[in-house]
């Protein structure tokens, strides 16, 4: 059975989908998101295969009657792997593998696969190094006594050996790796990880008084778009599944001159493996310091609903759920179906409907992000002297002046701020602060 993983080539492996479910829905394509993944990771969707399952059959998932016709299915489409729309145990893949004679691959094992070849930056290299070890390995070692090498293109070690789908990722190369040796690698990945994680923590602790807000959404609903556009940036933009991995971060000038800072993070997806939620903690950690978070969807999915759901919960896993959420419905200028966007408008009433694409409503969308800068107004009266510019120049790019006037070398200014703003107008150390009306 080793031979079943080893011998394949990188790219356009012919793939059967099967999808198999306690409850299959009506609504929709219930493997479009698995075939988008599958031709992610390079591979041509030669036939797909679907059941409704009463119970989970501990040996092989699907029942054996199932699994010989899946075999039947993949001798007819003449495929090279089965990718499975549900999390297999080890045993289950060993003897599905037996049964229907190509490599099979459960739906956490092809997301993996996918991260290993988007993973550009050195963090990103390590975080799905250790997701891939810590996931792939064991269920690995548990088929068989040993592997050759856990390797992959373009990984972080010295290795970059070529393999098949689930197969490419960084990683150690040995004639034989034993659990000892992985639990070393292990551990030594999440102590590079963490100091990555303390420069990080630095880092958002150096941002404390700007205003953070975090682009969060599903992958491909586009968030990078949205980023370059809002802050004139020129990040690359792809239309395809997880095309972002690593944080960027850009100043955004909103009401008036304000600066705050807008992060684009990795994109979502349903039924996201925890191991990745884990080794991504340094670039999630971007949402969980945000002040708010701008939850981006693709109106233009035919399960956006679903999406929108997918999204709420990893929000949730990763401790999120507190925090202000203000929903975007994004690419209005790709929906064929007008009343599906009719319903979602009535669903999420406070939702703001755009086009990143085109520019459509991004000023609603400011209007909304300032409401949420700003907070609650109240009036106050700051005493300074006017030879501090700073304090007068915060005021007219972040308040509405009301009167201003001047004694000798003093000023006093009655405005409108916004209570979010207090915290950093009286950093700049004003002579008097008083709030006449809240």
């Amino acid at each position: 059975m080793e031979d079943l993983r080893e011998s394949l080539k990188v790219r356009k492996e012919r793939a059967v989908l099967m999808g198999a479910e306690l409850r299959l829905d009506a609504d929709g394509d219930e493997l479009a998101e698995l075939t988008a993944l599958a031709e992610s990771a390079g591979a041509v969707v030669a036939g797909r295969f679907q059941q409704k399952l009463k119970n989970i059959n501990p040996r092989t998932y699907i029942g054996k009657g199932k699994a010989e016709q899946l075999a039947e299915r993949v001798s007819l489409c003449k495929a090279d792997v089965v990718i499975f729309d549900n999390d297999l145990s080890p045993h289950q893949i060993g003897e599905l593998e037996k049964i229907v004679q190509v490599k099979v691959l459960d739906r956490s094992e092809l997301i993996l696969d996918i991260f290993a070849t988007r993973a550009k930056s050195r963090q990103a290299k390590l975080q799905v190094e250790l997701a891939q070890l810590e996931y792939t390995y064991p269920r690995l070692t548990r088929m068989w006594s040993h592997l050759d090498n856990i390797a992959g293109a373009g990984g972080a070690t010295t290795a970059g050996v070529v393999g098949g789908i689930g197969t490419r990722g960084t990683g150690e190369k040995q004639l034989e790796i034993d659990r000892r040796l992985v639990n070393k690698r292990i551990t030594e990945l999440k102590r590079q990880l963490a100091a990555i994680d303390n420069r990080r923590v630095r880092e958002i602790a150096g941002r404390e008084g700007r205003f953070k807000i975090c682009l969060v959404g599903y992958t491909n609903a586009g968030k990078s778009t949205l980023l370059n556009k809002l802050t004139s940036s020129s990040e690359s933009v792809e239309d395809r599944l997880f095309a972002t991995l690593d944080t960027r971060t850009r100043q955004w000038s909103i009401c008036g001159g304000a600066k705050i800072l807008l992060s684009d993070t990795v994109g979502f997806v349903r039924k996201l493996p925890h191991q990745l939620v884990a080794s991504f903690k340094a670039t999630l950690e971007e949402a969980v310091n945000a002040d708010l978070l701008i939850h981006v969807a693709d109106v233009s999915n035919a399960v956006v609903l679903r999406q929108i759901e997918s999204v709420k919960s990893v929000i949730k896993e990763i401790g999120c759920q507190a925090k202000p959420v203000l929903l975007v419905l994004n690419k209005i200028d790709a929906v064929s179906d007008i009343c599906q966007l009719e319903m979602l408008e009535t669903l999420f009433a406070d939702a703001v409907a755009i086009s990143a694409k085109n520019g459509s409503g991004l000023e609603r969308l400011e209007e909304a992000v300032i409401k949420e800068y700003k907070g609650n107004e109240v009036l106050l009266r700051v005493g300074s002297y006017q030879s501090n510019g700073k304090v007068q120049s915060f005021l007219r790019a972040h308040s509405r002046i009301v009167e201003e006037r001047y004694l000798d070398s003093y000023v006093l200014i009655d405005a409108v701020l916004g209570k979010k703003q207090l915290p950093l107008l009286k950093k700049l150390h004003p002579s008097t602060l008083e709030i006449m009306q809240s």
